[in-house]
């Protein structure tokens, strides 16, 4: 066997060998566990790891198992191409042996599903198999696509690597290790320990082998017919909403109940804290029935960004079961008992149903008519045109369903509304070769048993196959339909037509594909796809990754590609559950990363478009103007490249960011307005004997404290950037105090200097701004040594619309600590351990002299007290301990001011929390995201 030498290794498979070898290399047990996204090569890795395991040894053995039979043949042409011996034989005499997984889980139907060993269940083929890859004495096993492990013949494969213990293992898989479940993950642990490399979607863009893409979404509503059969469903719910503002309807009315459990709980009994922390959801509900003006808000309580909507039917239905399960039912008065009939009666329109457990999630055809709504495909003809009007002859679209037909049978209740054939894949082809905008492409269907299309663009089809496969040309037959669909038959055999499909389709004699996720999901090939459409309801990020694979991956006849990935969601105002597709398309996006309109690259919605919220979809009344800019952004394809900055560098890290929102927004400004800041204690601060006499007023300049500089910056909208400490410097109008510094520098007029002096002493009132709160968060956590990096690693801007951005430029563990940290020190002051104060309201000694020298000004400050003082919690992680809060304090003193720490479990500092608890000085709301660097 002469083993040849492909094209030279891709960076991230060269680091991944380098990693495998590291694992494999004098290991009594070579596992290793490596994570690659679809089109970073996976192959290539497993199978350079084989020919390097053949070259030592040549009389050795490897065996392939991929999840089907079409990444199968994959492996075997690849391994081919490199000179390899692969074949498909379960007799295991060639060198590389690739197989499928389901032919070693090949069960028998009369064994005992008691058996103690799952391979005791095997049928004896699949018995026979097993022995043969436990006799070799050599061998390398390479599991593909591993994350299926996690299903049926997850523990058939734990029993065999423990029969093959020193057998070189490589686990290759696609999906992140963060979206497998505790036992899956428990299970990946045992086989094969931790990840030995792995490699992010955006890295590999970064690097230009996959390419750049933008996720868009296209907002619809349902069909008048839809729509009217939502409204009828949803009239039962409604009344029982309005029904709960009733008096009387109830021992104890449902608001009555909530106002106790939630807002006025029997003192001393719980806070706020404990109870969020037992309850988050029911929590969670309760505060969106504040923000909807249900509920007064509750004392500790903060609105954070999931708050600020209106309650969701999954609220009412948590809230309405937390009332029924702890009073209704187990009262014996008569006005309960009408209470639960009536409740259990509409509980069904909103997709649930009571038990005697409670409130329990059931089958929801709500959710049935959003996911296979009739104006998904009418979507996919308005993408599919403004596509090919935008790239032409490039264009090449995939459409992916669920299923070829939906559903044999519909419920009865549906009867009239949607067929059968609602949310198929046959239904997206008829809609598209209705459509003049869209039959022009030629769109195709093939799926796990029928090719179809226009007979038009079958007769093309067959001549083109006939020009592979004579043979199989000779036997085809297209079979009109009713409408315009046709078939083509003549046997079947989805590896045989897949093949011939996909390169007809990559040879442009159909521009639009549909098929089903199973098919044309993992494992299928085809370079020239241009944009995806997502139409399924599959929502793991296993899927998503997998499914936005098809689009990514490059084109030598193209190199710059840009790849767009939609998502059609249908939303509906008519009902409170209508907002159901909206949250399947937040969950394909959690954990799932893409470059925003500020070149950022995020996970979740919000790179989408920066105003969608994961906590509710935006109005109805806003689709048409969001799918007008969703269209503009898929036709600059160059600036999508520009936003990945392709060849730039990176770290391939993820680090959460906390975002922020102030009540009151600072002005908008131009992106490039930054200033540096540096802290308080090189210049002056405010004590509890007065103002520090450390301030510096040279000929030239004032040196001002970050607590008051950041204050004006933040005022003005500045963006902040903390590369460490250094000399305030800024770009752009720094406000009142660069105005000060100013005048200082050229002037000596007294009504000026005695003006700065005012305003100096009026900033110590306010609120200390949020870059000197997270500098003081981030140096206090790397004190305690919780983390690595401090205020010196901490980035900070603020963005036009507003929004403040704070994230620890360090490690992963380290981010995620400051981020959760920083919040807790910016929240409402619950019940915090420890609290810490600053001093406020600072006073002249002589408040009404004028100041007419540099001198008078340094001596005004200097004699300046304080007369107030305010509080704020200290975050959970630095309140463990008096040694941990004395650390914040170190810090917060520097940069925030000077104050004093108390203990709440202390009669001084509980007298203190009591009379502040509930008090929110930043009116902040706060939103966690995770950013790709």
């Amino acid at each position: 066997m002469t083993i040849s030498s492909p094209p030279a290794l891709r960076i991230h498979q060269r680091e991944a060998l380098e990693a495998l070898a590291r694992a494999w290399d004098g290991s009594d047990r070579p596992r290793a566990w490596v994570v690659l996204p679809p089109g970073a090569g996976k192959t290539r890795v497993g199978l350079e790891a084989v020919a390097g395991r053949l070259r030592v040894d040549p009389d050795a053995k490897a065996v392939v198992l991929a999840p089907n039979t079409a990444i199968q043949s994959q492996w075997i042409a690849e391994a081919r191409a490199m000179g390899l011996d692969a074949d498909d034989d379960t007799s295991l005499t060639g060198a590389v042996s690739c197989l499928t997984y389901q032919s070693l889980a090949v069960f028998d139907s009369e064994a005992s599903e008691d058996a103690a060993a799952v391979v005791d269940r095997l049928h004896p083929n699949g018995v026979a198999l097993f022995d043969r890859i436990r006799s070799e004495p050599d061998l390398t096993l390479v599991l593909d696509e591993c994350h299926h492990l996690m299903e049926v013949w997850g523990r058939l494969l734990a029993e065999l690597l423990d029969a093959v213990d020193s057998a070189h293992v490589l686990a290759l898989t696609a999906t992140p290790p963060e979206s497998l479940t505790g036992e899956q993950r428990a299970l990946v642990d045992e086989l094969f320990g931790s990840i030995r490399y792995r490699v992010s979607v955006p890295a590999v863009v970064k690097e230009g082998h996959l390419a750049p893409f933008e996720e868009l979404v296209w907002l619809t509503t349902p069909t008048p017919t839809e729509e009217d059969w939502l409204t009828g469903e949803a009239l039962r719910f409604t009344e029982l909403t309005t029904l709960l503002t009733t008096p009387g309807f109830g021992s104890v009315g449902f608001y009555e109940w909530l106002t106790a459990r939630y807002v006025d709980p029997v003192p001393g009994t719980t806070t706020w804290a404990a109870l969020a922390e037992r309850e988050p959801d029911l929590c969670d509900a309760a505060l969106r029935m504040h923000h909807a003006g249900l509920l007064e808000l509750p004392v500790g309580a903060r609105l954070r960004e999931e708050h600020r909507h209106p309650p969701s039917a999954e609220d009412w239905v948590g809230l309405l079961g937390d009332w029924l399960l702890h009073h209704v039912a187990v009262s014996s008065d008569a006005r309960d008992a009408e209470v639960l009939a009536t409740v259990k009666a509409a509980l069904p329109s909103v997709g649930y149903a009571w038990t005697r457990r409670g409130v329990r999630r059931g089958r929801s055809t709500v959710d049935r008519v959003l996911a296979r709504s009739y104006a998904k495909p009418g979507a996919a003809v308005e993408i599919i045109a403004a596509e090919h009007a935008a790239i032409g002859v490039r264009t090449r679209v995939l459409v992916l369903c669920d299923h070829e037909r939906a559903s044999a049978t519909v419920p009865i209740t549906l009867d009239g509304v949607q067929d059968a054939e609602a949310g198929s894949a046959l239904a997206s082809l008829e809609a598209l070769l209705s459509s003049p905008d869209t039959a022009l492409l030629r769109p195709m269907l093939v799926t796990g048993s029928v090719v179809a299309g226009s007979g038009a663009t079958l007769r093309e089809l067959v001549a083109f196959v006939t020009t592979r496969d004579p043979d199989l040309g000779s036997r085809l037959v297209v079979e009109p339909g009713e409408g315009p669909v046709a078939t083509c038959t003549a046997g079947w055999s989805s590896r045989t037509w897949v093949g011939h499909v996909t390169a007809f389709f990559e040879s442009g004699g159909t521009q639009v594909l549909v098929g089903t996720r199973g098919l044309l999901g993992e494992g299928w090939n085809a370079r020239g796809v241009s944009t995806l459409i997502d139409l399924t309801t599959a929502t793991t990020l296993t899927a998503v990754v997998q499914t936005r694979g098809r689009a990514l991956r490059t084109d030598p006849t193209w190199p710059e590609k840009v790849a767009t990935n939609w998502t059609v969601v249908c939303v509906s105002e008519a009902h409170p559950k209508g907002d159901n597709d909206w949250f399947r398309l937040v969950r394909k996006h959690q954990g799932f990363h893409g470059v925003d309109a500020d070149g950022d690259i995020v996970d979740g919605v919000a790179h989408i478009d920066a105003s969608f919220s994961p906590f509710a979809p935006p109005p109805v009344a806003s689709f048409d103007g969001y799918n007008a800019r969703m269209l503009v952004a898929a036709a600059d394809r160059d600036a999508i490249r520009d936003l990945w900055a392709v060849g730039e560098p990176y770290e391939d890290i993820t680090l959460a960011s906390l975002r922020v929102r102030r009540a009151t927004s600072p002005v908008a400004v131009r992106p490039d307005e930054v200033i540096a800041l540096v802290p308080a204690a090189p210049t002056w601060r405010l004590t509890a004997d007065g103002l520090a006499t450390d301030v510096e007023v040279a000929d030239t300049s004032w040196r001002t404290p970050l607590s008051l500089a950041a204050g004006t910056a933040g005022a003005g909208g500045l963006a902040a950037a903390l590369p460490g400490v250094g000399t305030l410097v800024g770009a752009g109008a720094l406000g009142v105090l660069a105005v000060g510094g100013a005048v200082l520098a050229g002037h000596r007029n007294a009504e000026m200097l005695t003006e700065w002096v005012h305003s100096q002493l009026a900033l110590t009132s306010g609120v200390p701004p949020l870059e000197a709160v997270a500098a003081a968060v981030a140096d206090a956590l790397l004190a305690a040594g919780l983390t690595g990096v401090g205020a010196s690693a901490l980035a900070a801007d603020v963005h036009p619309d507003g929004e403040y951005r704070f994230r620890l430029v360090g490690s992963e563990a380290d981010a995620d600590v400051f981020a959760a940290a920083f919040d807790e020190a910016i929240a409402p002051v619950g019940a915090p351990r420890y609290l810490v104060s600053r001093w406020t309201d600072a006073r002249l000694a002589h408040p009404g002299r004028r100041i007419r020298t540099r001198a008078g000004a340094r001596s005004a400050l200097a004699t300046a007290s304080p007369s107030g003082e305010a509080w704020h919690p200290v975050p959970g992680v630095l309140g463990r301990n008096a040694a941990l809060a004395g650390h914040y304090l170190d810090a917060w003193r520097p940069w925030v001011g000077e104050g004093r720490l108390l203990a709440t479990a202390h009669p001084d500092g509980a007298g203190v929390v009591a009379a502040v608890s509930g008090e929110d000085p930043f009116a902040a709301t706060t939103v966690m995201r995770r950013q790709w660097s």
